[in-house]
């Protein structure tokens, strides 16, 4: 699928339409300011942004691309396939705080899965004005599952007439949603490809000249005919002359059909080729102009209108000349295509603000000395500008005015100077200058006119701080760093080296040619090496090209002919951790700002890291107690045959409480299982102790209601602070009596030798470690010949999102479907059965808690038949 429209259109039977139409009416639908489509990728696991209704691409860059394993909402929605609803910043916050961290505005947002023929193909977004209760939403979000249902038919569609799955692969395509009003547009804009003769007009053009919506492309004629039929040939002869690469003296001032004046403006972006498109021009119809722009002329401060999609439509002379540009040349283009300063972080920052939040913003920004050509107006005194955003449904309302140079300016919402030093306000915001280096992406605003886009990449310190919080092992470091600080500032490698017994070691790397960083392995404290000088002297080092750094350190190897190397300490509480190294493909400057915010961000990944090697020592230590205590082979027993399996959570501290256990118990055997609350050494400990109790209790043949009271006031006088649920089954193998007790455990399962399985009603007590007092009733079971008893963990059968019931019903399936030890198939096998009942889990990547199953079998006595 394309991102262009142009291209588009020329390429029938691609859901662009739909993409588009269902877009902007979901932001109608749902009451919302902005919204949008993610589709799938042709890159397994990416998400990318297909179309962005009511808000500029450029402020949105970091935002473009999704994967699938981000703990994003358009990530869960799609791949857990059911709708995200975060009514207002505090429940985001709460729920996904990487994103809020990223997007610290007061807006709320509602993300529906696209789904059609059995398949997702991506996801429906709405940003919308916060409210207090989801259920003021819930509306909105009906609406936007019929429309989601809608599109999931069209791609399904698209696909079959196509012959080739639906994948998004560029740019989103910025398109302006319904207006909350419709006032008479007074400006448009479009575009002319001299090598087709097609014209591409907006949504405003359109509304102006009366062009019909159906018409996708027009012609030169057919557009002389709309905006000034009687001055045809002026037009045409200015689009052939701006075309070859010579500009008619602008602006044009043609007239319409009734008579009415018409503006033109015409130009050509800087890398078209001579007589090669597109042409670009913008139409406007003066109106009551004149006399509102006499009036304005009159005011001390610059005033300028933006739309959502970051267009001039209206500005004033004091604006105009505070900014460094004419009238021509701010009117219908794009704030980042008239004013390319505007790219600064903290001012697109602000903007962002002020797009997704009701509340004005104000704020202060830096304007290059020396701008514009000698036709333009000369700059004023001074290099700092006061700003202030009034936000509006369809529009953006600005003022500005001269900011006195002084370095603690800032400015209230209001527009009035406040005590805020500027650079704290940008670092405040999150905001860090992106790198000289980082190239600039097209964008398309409309039907086909192209927007420049932001060369300066947005990152927000916070968002690393946050996602670091939740890494909990170097590994996971090392992944968050890749993911989040590299396409922040540019870089293409990264190499992470920990300190150990005074030799630094690669704990990560990516992007840096296979084995080069081989040879730099267990270098000692004593080596010159930046790598390791960074951490000695505890400054970081800066190269802009690999010239520079092989001046520096001669005779060091190098892993490319040119670049740029930042070498960062990383020093948490005053102690050596490692080094981080940064590379970049090309050479390049480091601002002042960059490296001081890298250098920040450093020590943000050094306490990260500490925190992952007292993590992976108490995990150690945690591991080796876990399996100390658990039982290393179960009972054998002529009768009944047993087997247990553990795995371990890939979350938090990889160990936790789970345990299972057979103990001889009188006449019969015992089973157990148990889940003690958390994870860590305190949790495996505490297992430890109850499993010792229960073992007990069993071994002195108490019944299950004694062994679950006892144990219950033996976690009670710990102390420990947990609880722990548990289910013992008291079993005698040769007559298939039972007797069961449950403590807040998930009941267990039992498949009858005919593959009949169901779900056994044992009522159970409350959680051990509660209250002294409580009682857990047993009950009697009967267990045939050839029967299999399950018991597990709630980590076996809970899952994000899912009622408990919904996994243990999927249990039971697969317990009858695999659960038949009496096969004669080798695979079959009770422990077979195990590992089958377990595969999934096993495999999983992401497995929040740990499991444990037991299952046992009753086989017939020895001498019976069968």
């Amino acid at each position: 699928m394309t991102s262009g429209t142009e291209d588009a259109h020329r390429k029938p039977g691609r859901p662009v339409t739909p993409l588009i139409d269902i877009s902007t009416e979901a932001v109608s639908a749902a009451g919302g300011l902005a919204g949008g489509v993610y589709l799938r990728s042709r890159t397994p696991g990416m998400l990318r942004l297909s179309v962005l209704a009511g808000l500029p691409g450029p402020l949105f860059r970091p935002w473009w691309r999704m994967h699938v394993d981000r703990p994003f909402p358009v990530a869960d929605a799609y791949r857990l396939g059911v709708p995200v609803v975060l009514p207002n910043p505090a429940e985001t916050m709460r729920r996904y705080p990487q994103f809020a961290a990223g997007l610290p505005f007061r807006f709320g947002s509602l993300h529906v899965p696209v789904t059609g023929g059995g398949r997702s193909f991506g996801v429906l977004t709405v940003l919308r004005p916060a409210v207090a209760d989801a259920a003021e939403v819930l509306e909105g979000v009906d609406r936007m599952a019929v429309l989601a249902r809608e599109l999931g038919a069209a791609l399904v569609g698209a696909e079959q007439a196509d012959g080739s799955p639906v994948a998004w692969e560029g740019e989103p395509l910025c398109v302006r949603p319904p207006a909350a009003r419709r006032p008479r547009q007074r400006a448009g804009s479009f575009s002319w490809d001299p090598g087709t003769g097609e014209v591409a007009v907006d949504e405003p053009l359109r509304d102006l000249t009366g062009v019909p919506a159906d018409r996708a492309a027009l012609t030169v004629d057919a557009l002389t005919d709309a905006v000034a039929p009687g001055d045809g040939h002026r037009f045409a002869a200015a689009l052939r002359q701006t075309a070859a690469g010579r500009p008619p003296p602008l602006p044009l001032h043609l007239r319409s059909a009734d008579g009415a004046l018409r503006v033109v403006e015409l130009w050509r972006p800087s890398a078209a080729q001579p007589g090669a498109g597109p042409v670009r021009g913008s139409v406007r119809d003066p109106g009551s102009g004149p006399v509102a722009d006499a009036v304005a002329d009159l005011l001390p401060d610059g005033v300028f209108g933006l739309d959502r999609l970051g267009t001039f439509v209206y500005v004033n002379a004091r604006a105009a000349r505070l900014l460094g540009r004419s009238r021509a040349a701010l009117l219908g283009h794009s704030l980042w295509e008239a004013v390319p300063w505007s790219d600064q972080a903290a001012f697109e920052d602000h903007l962002r603000a002020a797009l997704l939040a009701p509340d004005p913003v104000g704020f202060h920004v830096r304007r290059p000395s020396g701008l514009g050509r000698t036709t333009e107006p000369q700059p004023f005194e001074g290099d700092w500008l006061a700003l202030s955003v009034h936000p509006g449904p369809d529009l953006l309302a600005c003022t500005v005015r001269p900011a006195n140079r002084v370095a603690d300016a800032s400015l209230d919402p209001a527009g009035t100077p406040a005590t805020t030093d500027n650079a704290a306000t940008a670092a405040s915001s999150g905001a860090v200058p992106g790198p000289p280096d980082a190239p600039a992406e097209p964008t398309v605003t409309g039907p086909a006119v192209p927007v420049a886009a932001s060369t300066a990449p947005l990152y927000r310190p916070i968002v690393l701080a946050v996602a670091l919080s939740e890494a909990v092992t170097a590994r996971q470091v090392s992944a968050v760093v890749v993911r989040e600080l590299l396409p922040a500032f540019g870089g293409r490698r990264l190499a992470i080296y920990l300190l150990q017994e005074r030799h630094l070691y690669l704990a990560w790397e990516t992007g840096f040619p296979p084995g080069f960083l081989a040879r730099f392995e267990g270098v000692g404290l004593d080596a010159r090496l930046p790598g390791v000088e960074t951490l000695t002297s505890g400054r970081p080092l800066f190269f802009d090209s690999m010239r520079a750094l092989a001046a520096s350190y001669p005779g060091i190897a190098l892993d490319a002919e040119e670049g740029a190397r930042a070498f960062l300490p990383l020093i948490a509480s005053g102690r050596p951790v490692g080094s981080c190294i940064l590379g970049f493909d090309r050479s390049r400057t480091f601002s002042a700002e960059e490296r001081t915010v890298l250098t920040a961000l450093a020590g943000l990944i050094a306490h990260a890291m500490e925190k992952a090697q007292r993590y992976e020592t108490e995990a150690a230590v945690a591991r080796g107690l876990q399996h100390a205590l658990l039982p290393r082979r179960l009972p054998a027993h002529p009768v009944l045959e047993t087997a247990g399996r553990y795995l371990p959570g890939t979350q938090g501290m990889d160990v936790g409480g789970d345990w299972y256990d057979v103990v001889a118990s009188g006449d019969g055997l015992a089973l157990v299982i148990g889940d003690v609350q958390g994870h860590g050494a305190q949790a495996a400990a505490t297992m430890g102790q109850l499993r010792s109790a229960v073992r007990a209790f069993a071994l002195g043949g108490h019944p299950p209601d004694e062994v679950m009271s006892g144990t219950n006031r033996l976690l009670i006088d710990l102390d420990s602070g947990l609880f722990a649920s548990c289910c013992y089954i008291r079993f005698d193998p040769s007559t298939g009596l039972a007797c069961a007790a449950r403590a807040g455990h998930p009941p267990p399962l039992l498949r009858h030798p005919d593959g009949r399985t169901r779900v056994l009603d044992v009522p159970g007590g409350i959680v051990l470690g509660v209250d002294p007092q409580a009682d857990y009733p047993v009950t009697d079971l009967e267990v045939e010949p050839g029967a299999l008893l399950a018991l597990y963990t709630d980590g076996l059968v809970e899952r994000p999102g899912t009622d408990i019931d919904e996994g243990i019903g999927a249990l039971r399936v697969a317990l009858a479907r695999y659960g038949d030890p009496a096969s004669p198939a080798p695979d079959h096998s009770l422990a077979a059965v195990a590992d089958r009942l377990t595969a999934r889990a096993r495999h999983a990547a992401d497995r929040p808690d740990d499991i444990a199953l037991l299952l046992a079998v009753r086989r017939p006595a020895p001498g019976s038949p069968v």
